[in-house]
């Protein structure tokens, strides 16, 4: 029994398309925590025991990993949330010790990287994803933690602008080149994980783009993909902070995002071991092809 959460994410939706082409054994089970079913494709429906409810509810997730072998663990954002370890360790309490009630052999989390930077201590929403990992490390659960740079399908949120405008933003410097990572990417590295289980102890483990690039490296793809100049524009700290709040994200949680888009700037991602087992074979002029021209053309 294979327990994912956040199936109709971006993420959790494409693993769970993998595990049901290539589940373990013929008559492995797959079993899903989700607040609306009604989300899931009729086809997952009818593949999946679904147990309808939040992750984070204590009674929910003692009943949905009854059973359980492994689990996938991804927690929502929550931008109403009064604390950074209410978001992350909070949210992960009443799983950490349904892992080890129900005796839950494996889990696959999502994380960052980061751990081991000078700025690590203080690169808000990073920082408290690896005091998640070290919680659920705690249990005594073999776990690994997914640890990623920033998304390529985050630009997704984007859309209207690059199609409109021709402008995206960021807080990034302009020429400075850093990881990403297509979700797909790492969708496929929980699958293998999930898949093969023969890994012992807590740990971590990198998933990188082939390439580091600078959002003028971004923007110059994306011109070329999609026919049209695309520029970058830098957005300030404080802008990045009134947008935010403008939005009615809680302080807590602006403060959690400027502090780790000022990491960022200040080498939170240096120093990636890119290895061939921590690069992800999608390239982001591949991933503007498949994801981002289709988006901007709908």
């Amino acid at each position: 029994m294979i327990v994912i959460t956040t199936p109709t994410g971006q993420i959790g939706s494409r693993l769970l398309e993998i595990l049901l082409d290539e589940k373990p054994t013929p008559d492995a089970e797959l079993r899903v925590i989700v607040r609306d079913p009604g989300k899931l494709p009729e086809r997952v429906r009818a593949r999946v025991d679904v147990v309808v409810g939040s992750h984070g509810d204590p009674g929910v997730v003692d009943r949905a990993l009854s059973g359980a072998d492994a689990v996938f663990w991804l927690v929502p954002g929550d931008p109403g949330a009064p604390s950074l370890d209410a978001v992350y360790s909070g949210f992960t309490r009443p799983a950490a010790k349904a892992f080890t009630a129900r005796g839950v052999g494996h889990v696959v989390g999502v994380s960052s990287l980061g751990r081991g930077t000078p700025v690590a201590g203080r690169a808000g929403h990073v920082t408290a994803s690896l005091a998640m990992d070290d919680l659920i490390g705690s249990t005594g659960v073999a776990y690994r933690a997914l640890a990623n740079p920033p998304f390529m399908d985050n630009l997704l949120w984007q859309v209207v602008s690059i199609r409109d405008d021709g402008v995206f933003t960021g807080t990034g410097i302009a020429d400075l080149a850093a990881p990403i990572v297509a979700t797909r990417d790492i969708a496929a590295a929980a699958a293998d994980l999930l898949i093969d289980r023969t890994w012992t102890g807590a740990d971590e483990v990198p998933v990188v783009g082939p390439e580091e690039l600078s959002p003028e490296d971004m923007a110059r793809i994306m011109s070329g993909v999609l026919g049209r100049p695309i520029r970058y524009v830098q957005q300030s700290l404080e802008d990045l902070r009134a947008g935010m709040s403008a939005h009615g994200a809680g302080g807590a949680i602006v403060q959690g995002y400027v502090d780790m888009a000022r990491a960022a700037n200040e080498g939170l991602y240096d120093g990636v071991p890119r290895t061939p087992g921590s690069t992800g074979p999608t390239t982001f002029h591949e991933w503007c092809e498949l994801v981002l021209a289709p988006a901007v053309r709908a």
